[in-house]
């Protein structure tokens, strides 16, 4: 598809915190990226609010390995507490992903055009993406590179299914669903050979409710229009 990249994400390290283990203090990284994370991943690489990025699939490409870190986190009415960390080690996944156009921006109809994001999409990709990549939280640093989906030798080829439980899929946002309202998505996870196919996000049935939020529009009093910008530039060049 001319809206579809495949990359590779690679890293030392990873966390893709479970929230249930956020309530004490200690953070422990899911066996595998959420689509959220992935989601995220593809937007450093390349995005507009005129798009909708759907992440398709995830490859695990290296064995499923942790390693439990002291960390003393931020607090900044004083203190020394320890914090335990568990992050996944040496970390390798292929992505399959695409764009869609987000019906809910009607403001933005003027800048679907598929083949300017496609191509943009790609050269950012070959340059490692337009911002930094994070494996999860900002201290572990990821790397993309271009790849063909489902090449090369994975860890996990032949070994069958694995069941992962139940885990957090993504997040709504009022922009791309249209709902005055931040929500959760979680859904059942099984890896197939290694492969895991994601559920949009439209079908995850179970949803709840964060917050209310109103999405940003933009318009003509906080957009400016690229052909004034430079016909003023022309202007002023020309005096």
């Amino acid at each position: 598809m001319r809206n579809a990249i495949e990359f590779v994400v690679y890293g030392n390290y990873a966390l893709f915190t479970d929230p249930l283990t956020k309530l004490g203090g200690e953070k422990l990284s899911y066996q595998v990226p959420t689509y959220q994370a992935l989601k995220g991943i593809v937007e450093s690489i390349y995005w507009k609010p005129t798009l909708t990025m759907i992440v398709d699939n995830v490859r695990v490409m290296k064995p499923i390995r942790m390693e439990s870190k002291g960390i003393r986190p931020l607090e900044y009415g004083g203190g020394n507490t320890l914090a335990n960390y568990t992050y996944l080690r040496d970390v390798c996944y292929q992505v399959r992903a695409h764009f869609e156009f987000n019906e809910n921006r009607p403001d933005l109809a003027y800048d679907r055009n598929e083949g300017k994001h496609f191509n943009i999409m790609k050269r950012s990709l070959q340059a490692g993406g337009r911002r930094d990549i994070y494996l999860g939280v900002r201290e572990c640093q990821g790397y993309v590179e271009p790849c063909v989906f489902g090449e090369g030798k994975g860890f996990y080829d032949g070994y069958g299914d694995i069941h992962l439980g139940n885990m957090v899929h993504g997040i709504n946002y009022p922009d791309e669903t249209g709902r005055n309202q931040l929500e959760v998505r979680l859904w059942d996870v099984v890896m197939q050979d290694g492969y895991i196919d994601f559920i949009r996000p439209e079908q995850c049935t179970r949803v709840r409710t964060i917050a209310s939020m109103e999405p940003k529009r933009f318009d003509e009093t906080n957009v400016e229009s690229v052909d004034e910008l430079f016909a003023q530039l022309s202007e002023g060049g020309s005096q």
